[in-house]
């Protein structure tokens, strides 16, 4: 039987030099014991994995609401997906694979019902109150205060290397980011990207003449050319596994260069690395880089502001802004635990925090039980 002990040599072994080992990790917040057969990585994984937060992304809209479809993907999928690419890269790269996907899978947690559109409802909402509102901010909210699973500490008491990676999909935080906290950001744009393209094209929202003077869909159809003029379930199933194959290698093989010709030789030095791009080492190379771009350009304007999706927007405005609204209005509708935490950071917090941790369905539901 291993060991946390015989994990942890093993890592020293075989993780190239530059990995964050989970022998080093930075500690928690409240002292604790860690586990005798599980690394510390493994023990916030499995924290992350079994709390509410991370359940609820299953019925959380990525583009599509949830309820419009069963094979769109949502916030749950997204997160597995991110994951997968993470895992696939670090273990290339010899990263540490686990704080990968510990990072990966805590990521979105903090994103609530109805999408962008309604982290933006909520943002807005908050200015009014003297605050803000963002997921990046709030996944590290939920896993440092609002899941109350241990009596002992609140939140998760994760290591300050998994808070970090976090902080670093925000662009701020303790301190520079690890090479793993670059990877899942990285593995984020690339699997929304990948799965975008095809939950549009999948809906109808987005269609293959749209795409034709997209550089990014042309260079993809010059690899796996369709096998029919109309563009076939499967067909569009094939380009999409090409279209991860190739941004997955482009990734890998253009961080191996970007780290070698760096000459970091540890973990400190990756997060102490400076030049461009804020000084990250995982990358894409130049002409993927710009790929890329056009296409977040071309999402943004066809997929995501079309104008079936801008009526899901103005579901959510209504949806958040009423639920909002009602709960400041007559703060005893809420549940026991969060008018305990409107005590501690006010009432508008609170009420916030309670509506970003709603699944889609459940803010129709409260919406419909709180409107004549």
């Amino acid at each position: 039987m291993l060991t946390r002990a015989d994990l942890e040599a093993r890592e020293a072994r075989t993780l190239a030099p530059y990995a964050t080992l989970s022998a080093g990790a930075r500690g928690r917040e409240y002292p604790e014991p860690e586990s005798g057969t599980r690394t510390a990585f493994q023990k916030d994984r499995d924290r992350i994995l079994h709390t509410t937060a991370f359940r609820r992304l299953e019925a959380k809209t990525q583009v599509f609401l949830n309820a419009q479809g069963d094979h769109y993907r949502t916030r749950l999928t997204h997160t597995l997906e991110v994951s997968q690419v993470a895992r696939s890269v670090a273990l290339t790269l010899g990263l540490n694979e686990t704080l990968a996907e510990t990072v990966a899978l805590a990521h979105d947690l903090g994103h609530p019902p109805f999408g962008h559109a309604g982290e933006r409802v909520l943002n807005g909402l908050m200015r009014e109150h003297g605050g803000s509102f963002d997921h990046n901010t709030q996944a590290r909210r939920i896993v440092t205060r609002l899941e109350d699973r241990y009596p002992s500490f609140p939140g998760l008491n994760l290591t300050l290397d998994t808070l970090d990676g976090l902080n670093k999909h925000a662009r701020a935080g303790l301190g520079p980011p690890g090479l793993e906290a670059q990877l899942v950001d990285a593995a984020d744009a690339l699997a929304y990207t990948a799965h975008d393209l095809d939950d549009g094209l999948r809906s109808g929202l987005l269609t293959p003449t749209q795409l034709a003077d997209l550089p990014l869909w042309r260079d993809l159809l010059a690899r796996v050319p369709p096998t029919t003029p109309n563009l076939t379930d499967r067909d569009r199933r094939t380009l999409h596994r090409e279209l991860l194959g190739w941004l997955i290698t482009d990734l890998t093989h253009a961080s191996h260069a970007a780290i070698v010709a760096s000459g970091i030789q540890s973990a400190e030095d990756a997060r102490a690395h400076t030049g461009p791009d804020g000084g990250r080492l995982i990358t894409y190379s130049d002409p993927t880089r710009a790929l890329l771009r056009e296409t977040s350009i071309f999402l943004r304007e066809h997929l995501y502001r079309h104008w079936q999706v801008e009526m899901q927007v103005e579901q959510a405005t209504r949806v958040l802004t009423t639920l909002f609204t009602a709960f400041l209005a007559r703060p005893s509708m809420l549940p026991p635990g969060v008018r305990a935490r409107a005590e501690a950071d006010g009432l508008p917090r609170a009420v916030c925090d309670f509506i970003a941790g709603m699944t889609d369905r459940y803010a129709m539901e409260t919406y419909r039980a709180v409107t004549p």
